[in-house]
């Protein structure tokens, strides 16, 4: 049996340690703040980056240098076969592309996956690679099962604040104005490649239930047309404030068969959306 390492990128919201844990490798997003550069997980912490972007910072993302991913590439092909590496979707980085490009120079040896997700459910494409690899599966068969199942998750968020929104293009400066007037809270999805707008609420409530209420017709109609339900797994997800997405666990727990865990949104997602987002993902888990 081939031995296999598993690269993501720290918009999995695998931290470090986790990966540590688990025994995968995951790059660090780079981050410009002032002028320096940053990483995530490393020199940035969640705390570190809401000061500054509570401060009105300058904060761009951008992707992983080529030297840092073929040091890495170089470094674990001396230890493993093969390398199945997992960035965010290609529909919301260049991270893909590049890989993919530097990957024809690693024929046979590394197999990059198109999966387009991020956070919560990236992270359940790593754990699913990781049972795949305990199944005797090989990187290219690994990339085939994660690339035929992508759209097997949901992601809805409800967005705090139309601020961050604003000053990245998504909103006008007067649908900004007037939605806070107004209390409207966007609810937007992660289906596939992009950020996108789903919906719009009047306030905190209205948003957590259509947000709930997508994510079980989610589950009925796509996620469970093999009867099963005992492999879908749901998550909160949170920008900030953890309370928030505690609360909303147990408003919402009820409604799933399932345990749902939290986690904490990447800093390139909270970079675009701002403090006090929630949002719940639903994830077909691969189970062999």
């Amino acid at each position: 049996m081939k031995k296999i390492a598993i690269v993501t990128d720290s918009n999995s919201g695998i931290t470090q340690a986790l990966a540590k844990e688990l025994g995968i490798y995951v790059i660090p997003m780079p981050f410009t703040i002032s002028n320096e550069e940053y990483f995530e997980d490393v020199n940035l912490t969640q705390e570190k980056f809401y000061e500054m972007l509570l401060n009105d910072v300058n904060i761009s993302t951008s992707q992983p240098s080529v030297g840092t991913i073929l040091e890495l590439w170089d470094k674990l092909l001396t230890e493993y076969d093969e390398i199945v590496h997992i960035p965010m979707s290609s529909g919301l980085s260049q991270s893909l592309q590049t890989a993919k490009f530097l990957a024809r120079d690693y024929e046979d040896k590394v197999f990059v996956v198109d999966n387009q997700r991020i956070s919560v459910t990236l992270k359940r494409s790593v754990l699913d690679a990781l049972t795949l690899v305990k199944a005797g599966k090989t990187g290219k068969e690994i990339r085939e099962i994660l690339e035929a199942t992508k759209l097997n998750s949901s992601i809805y968020i409800m967005v705090d604040t139309l601020k961050y929104l604003k000053r990245g293009g998504r909103v006008t400066a007067a649908g900004a104005a007037l939605g806070t007037i107004l209390k409207i809270k966007p609810v937007l999805q992660i289906q596939g490649e992009k950020l996108d707008a789903f919906a719009k609420s009047r306030g905190v409530k209205s948003a957590k239930r259509i947000m709930v209420d997508q994510v079980l017709k989610d589950i009925k109609d796509r996620f469970t047309f093999d009867g099963r339900t005992d492999n879908i797994r749901v998550d909160i997800a949170y920008t900030k404030d953890y309370e928030a997405a505690a609360l909303f666990k147990e408003e919402i727990k009820d409604n799933f068969e399932c345990d749902i865990e939290i986690a904490v949104l990447p800093l390139s997602i909270s970079c675009h959306i701002g403090p006090g987002a929630l949002a719940i993902t639903a994830t077909k888990i691969i189970d062999l």
